[in-house]
């Protein structure tokens, strides 16, 4: 980046360093304000709406935790395959059963197979991130920086190292990170921008939340204050922040599947606010992102609801193991016979029959091809899961 580069409304600096000079971003909130036209409070106020009814539904619904626990996959799994990670819901429910075939066992062999790819750290890690993170907000504390280390360090921790690009876990960079032609805040620079960062957040902002979640977003990414984990650390914040915010009551919101399909998008208009200001243009993309991805975690929730009722309905009230399986697998999407057993506290060749049962009906399907050591997922809980988008 060269200082003719920069346009006049551009909200930072390069300050000289070397032989490339850095950017500086102007601190929160825009000095030359914000010009938002109806246009976008009406967008803003249709992402209000869409957020309040998920909010709404996360505490009417008596729904079991596949729900909560699959969709915060989700985001889970979209953020970190923008940064070019490479799984799937098998992948990890698979693991998951695994270690519960495991777990009683005398022998505790590494899990191999499909299950262990080189990317599935990375997403439990992003799962684990966000439920520390509201487990700090319920408790009482706060967004600080002390809060972002070790959210930090939680989404680095165990990683292969070919997935890594820092040694520094859980602080700010020590060496300057470039992106492409960008070079962001040096190390030196980093500390005092992310305070007034965190600051601006904590003392409440100057606009609408959603606004002020964008603005942060920017930010936070424009300032690139880690070593490697920023998109990823970033994008996770915007979940608290909602959450903190009173939008979400739970993190049932998975906005990465909206960058994930705008890459191209969701860059340039960073970049437009870096060079000219452009703030208006990456406002409406980041709402409209946050408007149709609450549409679109409704649709999916109500979708399961309804499949979750029909099988009450099919199954419930029987105390065969077929039945009593078909109704648990919103719990459990994903079994082994022996995981099967364990659950229901039943012989292994009665759950090896229920488990034949409910794959002779297409409830559940064999995802190995093996003849021993047979895994099984609930075919319409993943096909609901693994859509893709309906609202857009």
């Amino acid at each position: 980046m060269r200082a003719h580069e920069l346009e006049d409304g551009a909200p930072g600096t390069l300050v000289p360093y070397g032989r490339r000079p850095y950017y500086r971003p102007d601190p929160l909130p825009p000095a030359e304000g914000l010009a938002l036209d109806d246009d976008f409070f009406e967008l803003l106020a249709e992402a209000t709406f869409w957020l309040g009814k998920l909010a709404g539904i996360s505490l009417e619904l008596d729904f079991p935790p596949v729900l909560y626990t699959s969709l915060l996959r989700k985001e889970a799994m979209e953020s970190a395959e923008i940064e070019g990670a490479d799984i799937d819901y098998n992948a990890l429910y698979s693991l998951e059963t695994r270690r519960l075939d495991q777990r009683d066992e005398a022998a505790t062999a590494p899990v191999t197979g499909h299950a262990s790819t080189k990317d599935t750290q990375e997403v439990l890690n992003y799962e684990q991130a966000v439920r520390d993170g509201i487990d700090t907000l319920e408790g009482g504390g706060e967004l600080s920086v002390a809060l972002l280390h070790d959210l930090h360090e939680t989404l680095l921790t165990d990683v292969p190292d070919e997935r890594v690009e820092t040694e520094t876990i859980g602080a700010y960079k020590t060496v300057p990170n470039h992106l492409g032609d960008f070079l962001p805040p040096v190390p030196g620079a980093v500390e005092g921008l992310m305070d007034a960062l965190v600051t601006y957040y904590r003392t409440g902002g100057s606009y609408h939340t959603l606004v002020d979640i964008a603005l942060f977003h920017y930010q936070f990414e424009t300032i690139h204050p880690y070593g490697d984990g920023n998109g990823r650390l970033g994008r996770l914040l915007i979940t608290l922040q909602l959450y903190d915010g009173g939008l979400l009551e739970r993190p049932t919101l998975y906005l990465s599947e909206y960058f994930n399909r705008n890459k191209v998008a969701y860059v340039e208009r960073m970049e437009a606010v870096r060079f000219r200001g452009d703030w208006e243009r990456w406002l409406s993309f980041f709402v409209t992102g946050v408007a149709q991805q609450a549409e679109e975690s409704v649709e999916r929730t109500l979708a399961l609801d309804a499949l979750r009722r029909r099988y009450e309905r099919e199954y419930g009230g029987s105390q065969y193991a077929t039945n009593r399986l078909a109704c648990s697998l919103f719990e459990h999407p994903y079994v082994t016979t022996k995981t099967v057993a364990d659950a229901l506290d039943i012989e292994r060749s009665t759950a090896y029959r229920a488990v034949g049962a409910l794959e002779d009906e297409g409830v559940l399907e064999e995802m190995t091809g093996n003849d021993r050591n047979r895994e099984y997922r609930a075919r319409e809980i993943f096909e609901i899961l693994e859509r893709p988008p309906q609202t857009y």
